[in-house]
């Protein structure tokens, strides 16, 4: 795999896949909802796609000769404790200090102390937040470099699409973004949406997945949907799906991810109930439920956006087609913009089983470990 790496001003050069960084820095990934998703520890419903991404890379970069660390929020995990090579700071528990101050104290205390704790080579920060202006300030100050990753086709539009509550908080994001040395981006569409809003440039770095070993299944027979249940994902679509389609079992896993969420995910489960075909499963931890892709013949979003799905490489790595009502630019995905179209796309898949050879070869060469770690490593050497 060959990528055009761009680093603030320079022009994009393109190496050999064989290069191989020599040095290995030191990275941090500053991402307060790491620990539960990182560790798997129970009892923490905590499940996103940014984090499961980053888990992935930190895995990935410890295991090939980096030093990792990650700044995370305090779940109640003793500070400095490693998993998988990876070393966690924590900083700020999720609900301490007093409403309205806590912004300053103790959270933006709290992680500008485990900045200089941790002192770092690289600081990488993914999804929209503030952490990014303050990795930015921090790393200016101390002559270190930061990494910006898009998580979603929202990250790099003017209001952000929504995701950022407050205005304070969209300001210093972009604030931040304007400052930090490199922005990976997943998709032509982030490229595009990036250079218009902000008139900058990224290297383009596809997302990646680690598949567990394969499990053989007595059947592949179920149409899945995993994601959070809010409206943006809008799970009622595949509700609407599987009253259209009773002869196919309908499976969905999610959990609401935010207190505010919870009144739509309990009418989305009240709904899902009155469905005799339709499994809801709720919140799932990432082992349980990368079960399920395992026993999946399709695999369905109905978001209203997105940047390149953690769920797609899930089902593609295993050789399971994927129906979307977004585009991400993949030959072997399908996309549909009415639920009369999905529903015709899922039962193509039922007859029709020959997809899956292609999602397998479309994954092992453009979303696997081995060609993100190529692509990165040369980009930890630029940023060198």
């Amino acid at each position: 795999m060959r990528a055009a790496l761009k680093v603030r001003g320079s022009p994009a050069v393109e190496a050999p896949p064989e290069k191989v960084l020599s040095k290995k820095q030191h990275l941090c990934f500053v991402a307060p909802h790491l620990w539960p998703v990182l560790s798997a520890a129970p009892g923490l419903e905590v499940v996103g796609g940014a984090e499961v991404q980053m888990c992935v890379l930190a895995r990935v970069f410890a295991a090939n000769g980096y030093r990792v660390s990650v700044i995370s929020m305090d779940y109640g995990q003793p500070d400095r404790a490693v998993v998988d090579g990876i070393t966690v700071h924590k900083a700020f528990a999720p609900q301490a200090g007093v409403p309205g101050l806590r912004f300053l104290h103790p959270r933006l205390t709290s992680v500008w102390r485990k900045l200089g704790e941790v002192d770092a080579d690289i600081y990488y920060c993914r999804s929209a937040s503030i952490w990014l202006w303050l990795a930015t300030e921090f790393a200016g100050r101390r002559g270190r470099r930061t990494i910006y990753a898009g998580a979603s086709d929202k990250d790099f539009t003017a209001d952000v699409g929504g995701q950022l509550r407050y205005a304070r908080d969209r300001w210093l994001y972009r604030r931040g973004l304007a400052a930090v040395d490199c922005i990976v981006a997943q998709n032509e569409q982030q490229l595009r949406t990036l250079r218009e809003t902000h008139g900058r440039g990224a290297s383009l770095i596809p997302s990646c997945y680690a598949p567990p070993a394969a499990k053989q299944v007595a059947e592949k027979n179920l149409v899945l949907w995993v994601g959070a249940i809010n409206q943006t994902k809008r799970p009622e679509l595949l509700l609407e799906l599987a009253a259209r389609l009773p002869q196919r079992r309908f499976v969905m896993i999610g959990g609401p991810r935010s207190a505010e969420a919870r009144d739509y995910f309990e009418r989305v489960r009240a709904q899902a109930a009155t469905l005799p075909n339709v499994e809801f499963k709720g919140f799932l931890p990432l082992a349980e439920a990368e079960k399920w892709f395992d026993r999946a013949r399709v695999v369905v979003n109905t978001s209203r956006y997105e940047g390149m799905p953690n769920t797609f490489m899930q089902a593609w790595a295993r050789g399971v087609p994927t129906v979307a009502t977004v585009d991400v630019g993949a030959p072997v995905h399908r996309v549909a913009s009415t639920v009369e179209e999905l529903a015709r796309a899922i039962e193509d898949n039922f007859s029709d089983p020959s997809p899956g050879a292609r999602c397998k070869e479309y994954f092992e060469r453009t979303h696997s470990t081995a060609a993100a770690l190529d692509c990165y490593a040369r980009l930890f050497d630029e940023l060198a």
